[in-house]
C-alpha cells in the first residue's frame, strides 16, 4: 500500500516535468530564502501532490520547488513536517522518500536549533556529525518497511564523510565559521527545562531542535548520501535561561542564513 502510494506521487510529479533532479534540499524553519537563487522551472503545492502531507507550521510554505541552482538540477522541500504536527514517521519522511524515487543522488538539509554547546552563539552555523534520536520513534519501525531497504540501517556514519568534508572545505575558504557537532533531536513542540538542557549537556549534545533525525534516518536506509546545517537561533544555557521569542529566533535565521546559502551553493557546484 505504501509503496503503490509513493509511486503514485513519483509518477504525479514526473509527468508534471519534474525529471532527472540530482540534488535534494530541505529547507528547515526561518530558512527559505535559498530559493531566490533558483532559477525555477517548476514549483508545486504540497496540497496539489497526491498523498503528500500538508505544512501546517506557519513558518514553512509548504512547496516542491525545481530548478537549477549552481548548475545543477535542484528539487527543494520549501516546508518540512515534523511529529509535534500530529505527523506520524512515515509522513515526516515522505518527501524524502520522494525525492529519493525522483532520481536524487545527494540530499542537503537545514534546519533551525538552538545551541546547547555553550562555546557556540547564536547567529552561528554548525555542521551535524552525528545525531541523538530522542524522539521516541523511528521512520523505519512500521510493517513493510523492509521493501525499501534495510530497515537495520547502519548507523556507523549517518551524515555523508566526504560531503562533510567538502562543506567544511567551502567554508574556510569563505572565511565562514562553521562549528562540527552532535545534534539532537526531540519531539516539541515545547521547548526544554533547564534540567533537560543539562541532561542534553551531559549527553554532550552541541544543538538541539526537533526535525532532521528521522529525514537522515530514511536517508541512510536508501543509502542516500546527505548533510546536514544547523542554524543556531537561541542559546540554552540552563543556569542563565530567558524566555525564548519565536520572532526573534525566526529574525536570527534570517540574519544567519546567507553564510548557509553560500555553503549550499558553493557545495552543489562540486557535486
Amino acid at each position: 500500500m505504501k509503496q503503490q502510494q509513493l509511486q503514485e506521487t513519483i509518477d504525479f510529479l514526473k509527468s508534471n516535468g519534474i525529471t532527472n533532479p540530482e540534488i535534494g534540499i530541505v529547507l528547515g524553519t526561518g530558512l527559505g530564502k535559498l530559493v531566490d537563487e533558483i532559477s525555477i522551472e517548476k514549483e508545486v503545492a504540497y496540497a496539489d501532490i497526491p498523498n503528500f502531507p500538508v505544512a501546517t507550521v506557519e513558518f514553512h510554505s509548504g512547496k516542491l520547488i525545481y530548478g537549477e541552482l549552481s548548475g545543477k538540477k535542484v528539487l527543494v522541500m520549501a516546508g518540512r513536517f515534523h511529529l509535534y504536527e500530529g505527523y506520524n514517521a512515515w509522513e515526516v519522511t515522505y518527501g524524502i522518500r520522494t525525492l529519493h524515487g525522483l532520481g536524487i543522488k545527494n540530499l542537503l538539509i537545514s534546519n533551525a536549533a538552538g545551541a546547547i554547546n555553550l562555546n557556540y552563539k547564536k547567529g552561528d552555523l554548525m555542521l551535524i556529525e552525528d545525531h541523538i534520536n530522542l524522539q521516541g520513534s523511528s521512520p523505519l519501525a512500521f510493517k513493510g518497511a523492509n521493501k525499501f531497504g534495510n530497515i537495520f540501517a547502519d548507523m556507523l556514519e549517518p551524515y555523508s564523510k566526504e560531503l562533510n568534508a567538502k562543506i567544511s572545505d567551502i567554508a574556510n575558504q569563505q572565511n565562514i565559521l562553521l562549528h562540527k557537532g552532535v545534534y539532537t533531536s526531540v519531539l516539541g513542540p515545547q521547548l526544554e527545562t533547564r534540567a533537560e538542557y543539562r541532561m542534553l549537556q551531559i549527553f554532550e549534545t552541541d544543538a538541539v531542535g526537533m526535525s532532521t533525525v528521522p529525514e537522515v534516518i530514511v536517508a541512510k536506509q536508501l543509502n542516500l548520501p546527505c548533510a546536514a546545517i544547523s542554524v543556531l537561533t537561541d542559546e540554552c544555557d540552563p543556569k542563565n535561561l530567558q524566555p525564548v521569542d519565536i520572532g526573534e529566533i525566526i529574525a536570527i535565521a534570517g540574519k544567519a542564513e546567507p553564510k548557509m546559502i553560500t555553503l549550499f551553493k558553493e557545495v552543489i557546484k562540486e557535486l
